[in-house]
Formats: structure tokens, sequence, C-alpha cells
């Protein structure tokens, strides 16, 4: 039997855009052309090849002198390793029960990372140093998993953004207490646009000892990287990455991503141009009886609350999902190339959908 003839053609329509995530997205064409240019020829594998390198100097740009930046897949690896690399075998996280880490990563940071996850119920997602308490306790004893690291996402899964005194307050807490701090920043250069503020003003800055960066979600094709900015709070992360499966043999395709992302300003272009579209969408949808905007807007996200046959009549003509479906909430998403044309066209289905 004779192999199918390839058949390699478009098979979508690219001026079609939803709101379910800003994953559905695709790459940026200067990230495209970042993959082009690093391609050809040979380069050194796992990491000691040429753009590997030169991204730790675009890293160090961004966070400080000690910043070492370990590519990796994703976001879920980003994570676990990060994780990994803080805490002893007998290890646990504090976080957010809302925490992408909790809800969004199939028990990969328990069930891989060999941890235990101490969760604290949040009105907006973010952790303080007073619920930070409800799970800092019990380090003599042996019945309990060691708390040992904080972990916080910016911006949160709630579209909600920590300022950076926040930030430094949750990492002298956790500090005083012996614990190490991580920072979820799949949607780092949001929060940053959001608080036009560079990205160390709420990391290295203000105590974070390691951050999970995105790319993914900000116009990369793939990858993220755990970047370490205490070289004190880690040991050993280069097998922990191996070991946790997050090593490209080809890395160049990785680092040259995400270089192309931070050595200019395509960061934070992207992240801005999104942040704006869900202010559209948010003041398009406050004009709309019947809706409900259930947290404040600060980054990409707009959380909302509307009958459910109206979310399900919508959801045919525009991609997005429930949140808490019970309770008739959703979440609508922003990317780099969601337009105002998207934006306007999805707010006046939503007030045909609602006039029915």
């Amino acid at each position: 039997m004779n192999p199918p003839k390839t058949d390699a053609r478009r098979r979508h329509d690219p001026e079609i855009r939803g709101f379910a995530s800003d994953n559905y997205a695709g790459a940026h064409p200067e990230v495209l052309a970042a993959l082009a240019l690093a391609n050809g020829g040979h380069q050194i594998a796992y990491g000691e090849d040429d753009y590997t390198g030169h991204l730790q100097q675009v890293i160090r740009g961004h966070f400080g002198a000690s910043a070492e930046a370990f590519p990796v897949f994703n976001g879920t690896g980003a994570n676990v390793v990060a994780l990994q690399a803080l805490t002893d075998r007998w290890g646990a996280v504090i976080c957010a029960e809302s925490a992408h880490i909790n809800v969004d990563e199939g028990g990969a940071p328990e069930r891989m990372g060999g941890l235990k996850l101490l969760t604290v119920p949040t009105p907006d997602g973010k952790l303080t140093p007073e619920l930070i308490d409800r799970q800092a306790y019990g380090w003599d004893d042996e019945h309990r998993a060691m708390p040992q690291v904080v972990s916080i996402t910016q911006n949160t899964e709630l579209g909600t953004v920590y300022t950076p005194d926040e930030v430094r307050a949750i990492c002298e807490h956790a500090h005083a207490h012996g614990m190490k701090v991580h920072l979820d920043g799949a949607r780092i250069a949001n929060a940053a646009a959001s608080l036009d503020v560079p990205m160390r003003a709420f990391t290295n800055a203000v105590g974070v000892d390691v951050l999970s960066f995105g790319g993914t979600k900000n116009g990369a094709l793939f990858g993220e990287a755990v970047v370490v900015l205490n070289q004190d709070a880690v040991s050993h992360m280069k097998h922990l990455r191996k070991l946790s499966m997050q090593l490209a043999s080809k890395m160049r395709f990785v680092s040259v991503q995400l270089e192309a992302l931070l050595a200019k300003d395509l960061w934070l272009r992207n992240a801005r141009h999104a942040n704006e579209m869900a202010q559209r969408l948010a003041e398009g949808v406050r004009a709309v009886h019947g809706v409900e905007i259930l947290h404040p807007v600060q980054a990409n996200a707009v959380f909302a609350r509307l009958p459910h046959d109206v979310s399900e009549r919508l959801q045919k003509r525009y991609r997005f999902y429930f949140w808490d479906e019970a309770a008739g909430d959703v979440r609508w998403m922003c990317a780099f190339d969601t337009t105002e044309d998207d934006v306007d066209g999805f707010v006046a289905a939503l007030k045909e959908e609602m006039a029915r």
C-alpha cells in the first residue's frame, strides 16, 4: 500500500478568531521570522547552541545579572521543574485555590513533581500574607507536608494583577518563615503592561526566587523558561529539567523565540494590545443590560455572568469557555492578534443574543 501523498495546505480560515484562550492564537510573524533565521546548518544540541547562550544575556537585561534561564517546552513543565527545584521530597507549596498549578495542570505538580499543594480560597485570585498564614504552619510536624514555597500567579487566573508592593509583602513574609517564592508568569507580559513597569519591578527587585516565564500566550509558537533569580534557592536545575522530560534537544528553536519576544519590545507590544482589546471588550459588555462583569479587568481576560442559554447560543458564533457553568460564569480572552473588529462583532452578537 502506497503512503498518502503530502497535502500541505491551509485547513482553517485565518480570519476566524474567538475569545476562548490566548493559546488559540498563532505565532507572531516576528517570531516565525526568528525561527527561520535560526534554521539551517548544525548547532550543538541540548542548550549549548549560540541562541540559548545569547538568550541568557537578554534574560539578564530584564531580570538582573544573576538570572539564568532554562528553556522548556511548556508552562506546566516550567512550573513542575521550578517547584521541584524549590522543594524537598517532603515539601509543600502554598497557592491560591484558583491557581493554574492546582486546577489546570492535571495534577502534574503533585503526581510528577512529588510535592503537596496547600491551597487557600481567595476572592480575587491573589494571595496575601494573611491568607498565606492559613497554611503556613506545622514545619516540625512529621504528619504534615512541610510548607516550603509560596507560589503566586502574575497575572492571576482571574485576570487580576499583583502590584510590586503586594509581591514584595508576600516575599518578605514567606522568607521570614523560611519559605521561597515562585511566580507563575504564563502571562507575565500582560501584567507588566497593565502595571506599566518593567518585569523586574515585581520579580527579582522584590524578592521572587524563581519565575516560570511564559512565551506561548504572548506570541511564541511554543516554549517557556524557568528563570532562576536567586541562585541560592535551587540546585541541580539541569538535572531536574532532564528528569522532567523538558530538555529540548534542538533548544535553539525555543530560545530564539524567547529572544525574539524579549530582545526588543515585541513582548510588550503584544501584551499591551491584548490588554487594550480586553478593555474595549469590557467597555462594550458593560453597556449590555443583564451581563455582569465579575472581576476587575486588569490584563487580557474578561470574566462575566450572563444567562446560560445566551452563552450556549453565543458559543455557536464565537468560541469561549464557561468558567463556572452552574453559576453562568464565562471567561473571554483576548490575544495579541485580536482586532477591534473582532471585539465589536462579538459585542454586537452578545447584544443580539441577549435581546432574544
